[in-house]
């Protein structure tokens, strides 16, 4: 894995996965890392083995980027990952929660990407990567999780739109999605956190695992924080406009 002393934006970085990565690429070297998550608190008690900018706001919110755009000088890598989850059924689905979950998970996306491809493209010379988190419930269809199917269906679409336009500038942009993650995202969704209070967390965890992944088992946020660093290294130097399906066998 390739990415030492390099610059690197991870968005969502207070928790789950982008906390995994952020940790994982400190280890691997990363010479400045800037964090940026919604959750102020939770960021301020990151402690990493790297220089480390702490910028919160919300993703979704232009203006942010509007101050985070200093922080992103000399930038090489970025990791689209801030998002939130939901459900329902889209009869019963109020509006008011569609463009809550699309809002971040899409627009937040949108001008996190935005914000880092003129980052990058400003280099001399230019260069970098990115790599979003998806998820394969962009892949594979389940009842009740339109909204947060079709956020992530459009992000692996923007992707690879993102990857034809910046590869003149020699920026590779990658997706992955991966299934069940043993993540806070969970929490939001009623099923889960119903279950979760019925029978404890970790048995919750095991028991979805066990009925939804042919792997039985969800992964861990480390295990997907090493596929992102694959992804953004010059390991996967020829790789771009790709989705890597991370997800035990779920979309079968």
């Amino acid at each position: 894995m390739t990415v030492s002393n390099r610059t690197i934006l991870i968005t969502g970085a207070a928790s789950g996965i982008g906390l995994a990565t952020a940790k994982l690429l400190a280890d691997a070297g990363a010479a400045r890392l800037i964090l940026t998550d919604i959750d102020a608190a939770a960021l301020a008690r990151i402690r990493l083995r790297c220089t480390i900018d702490l910028v919160p706001g919300d993703v979704a919110d232009p203006a942010f980027w509007d101050g985070a755009a200093a922080y992103l000088g000399g930038l090489d890598h970025a990791v689209v990952n801030a998002g939130v989850a939901g459900a329902g059924m889209i009869a019963d689905l109020d509006f008011a929660e569609w463009r809550r979950i699309l809002s971040v998970n899409l627009d937040g996306a949108f001008l996190t990407m935005r914000a880092a491809l003129r980052a990058m493209a400003a280099r001399d010379p230019a260069g970098g990567s990115i790599v979003a988190t998806a998820s394969a419930s962009g892949v594979k269809a389940e009842a009740g999780t339109a909204a947060y199917g079709a956020s992530k269906a459009a992000l692996i679409h923007l992707v690879k739109v993102a990857a034809k336009e910046a590869a003149a500038h020699h920026i590779r942009v990658n997706a992955i999605a991966p299934a069940g993650v043993e993540t806070p995202v969970w929490d939001a969704v009623p099923m889960f956190a119903d279950r979760a209070a019925a029978i404890g967390r970790d048995a919750a965890f095991t028991e979805l695992a066990a009925m939804a992944t042919p792997l039985g088992r969800y992964a861990k946020p480390e295990e997907v924080a090493h596929q992102i660093a694959f992804l953004l290294s010059d390991d996967a130097a020829l790789i771009t406009g790709t989705c890597l399906l991370s997800d035990g066998g779920y979309t079968l």
